[in-house]
């Protein structure tokens, strides 16, 4: 099992400094991780500090609460993407899914896609902490008729992170034709492990030295 391949190397918090987003890449380089995850002010920063390495640069948008206008999120990908981002996780409107407006879900997220469309893969964020299974499984179920790529358990700002039990969950319900990523509370090797033996085929976290040195 080739972890170092499917992490995505996170730093989300609102007071992070450009020397952790140097140490952040550096050590993405170093250790083989997938992507590096940040906000969107320094996308164009890892782009720089990235160049020539195989490591992909993701980004998030609508994040953390996923409330922001679509026209807005859609602005926000293709800046992200100008910056060099090479996917976007972005944040479902969750209140509408909540109201069963699923129609204004799936246009949002379709928003994102068509905004990213042939140059980045897009990640939709449900926020499963906050959602019924039924709610989970349409969240999923919109993702796809809406054409992403994959869908995300969690921000990691919510009330809670991904689980097994969601994981195996989001598979079942988008199977081979979409992936899932598995974000929010993966700190260690065995969680990493169980994550992937349910079907995701991506993990978010900021623990990603410590996973692969199976601590």
């Amino acid at each position: 099992m080739d972890i170092k391949s499917m992490i995505d190397h996170t730093i989300l918090k609102p007071d992070t400094k450009k020397d952790e987003i140097q140490a952040l890449c550096q050590e993405a380089k170093e250790f083989g991780f997938y992507a590096v995850c940040v906000n969107p002010y320094y996308v164009s920063l890892c782009k720089d500090l990235l160049e020539g390495s195989k490591v992909k640069i993701a980004t998030v948008i609508g994040f953390p609460l996923g409330a922001n206008t679509s026209d807005i999120k859609a602005l926000e990908t293709k800046k992200a993407i100008d910056d060099g981002a090479d996917e976007i996780d972005m944040v479902i409107n969750i209140g509408a899914l909540k109201d069963g407006d699923y129609g204004v879900v799936r246009d949002d997220i379709k928003a994102v896609v068509e905004a990213a469309k042939d140059r980045a893969r897009v990640k939709v964020i449900i926020e499963t902490s906050l959602l019924t299974d039924d709610e989970k499984i349409k969240a999923c179920e919109l993702s796809l008729e809406a054409g992403a790529d994959f869908v995300k358990t969690s921000t990691g700002f919510s009330t809670g992170g991904a689980t097994v039990e969601d994981v195996k969950l989001m598979k079942s319900v988008v199977k081979d034709k979409m992936e899932i990523k598995a974000s929010g509370g993966v700190r260690d090797f065995e969680t990493a492990r169980k994550m992937i033996e349910a079907g995701a085929r991506r993990i978010g976290t900021s623990s990603g030295v410590k996973i692969v040195k199976g601590k």
